[in-house]
């Protein structure tokens, strides 16, 4: 059996599950609420405040559906009691980060500014302190979506190996290269 897909989903305090008869889920939290469609050959049940999920038979096809639906259920109700939380460091000189509602302006060392319009589901937070790079935080529920916007900013200026400049998650560790030597005769 599948060691993911076979564990219980716990559904903490504040959070409604419900499985709609064309095997769609929806979690409702405190944080807001998230569907998701199932495949309709895995079942989807709740017992006891804990999400079960069960597969037909043992083909490869409905073990990596039983692992992946479980997976993305339990992120899901993670997203929906807490949240998740992606932070980018901007790392240049002149690299400069302003939000504007829901509009991310960055100024990435090219000749124009870089702007993105962010979902609504997604909050963001531009901080700049003096003698330090400037930090993007992301906010949202949604795991998935998150994660997408923080790939898409981040593709904007990808960190190089020689100085490490670019746009970077904090607390990542880039594989950085030794530059040209001189040639010493």
């Amino acid at each position: 059996m599948s060691r993911i897909g076979k564990l219980p989903i716990e559904v903490p305090a504040g959070v409604a599950v419900n499985v709609s008869d064309e095997n769609i889920v929806t979690v409702k939290g405190p944080q807001g609420e998230l569907f998701q469609k199932v495949d309709p050959e895995i079942e989807v049940s709740l017992e006891e405040n804990k999400i079960v999920l069960k597969r037909p038979t043992e083909q490869k096809r409905h073990k990596a559906m039983h692992g992946l639906y479980r997976s993305l259920i339990n992120n899901m109700v993670k997203g929906v009691s807490k949240g998740y939380e992606i932070k980018l460091e901007l790392v240049g000189v002149g690299y400069r980060a302003e939000n504007k509602g829901q509009v991310l302006d960055l100024v990435l060392g090219y000749s124009h500014h870089t702007y993105i319009q962010l979902p609504n589901e997604v909050n963001v937070e531009a901080v700049t302190d003096k003698r330090s790079n400037p930090i993007v935080t992301l906010k949202s529920a949604d795991k998935q979506l998150i994660g997408q916007v923080a790939a898409k900013i981040r593709s904007f200026r990808m960190p190089e190996p020689y100085k490490g400049k670019g746009i970077k998650f904090v607390g990542e560790q880039l594989r950085r290269k030794a530059g040209k030597s001189a040639n010493v005769k």
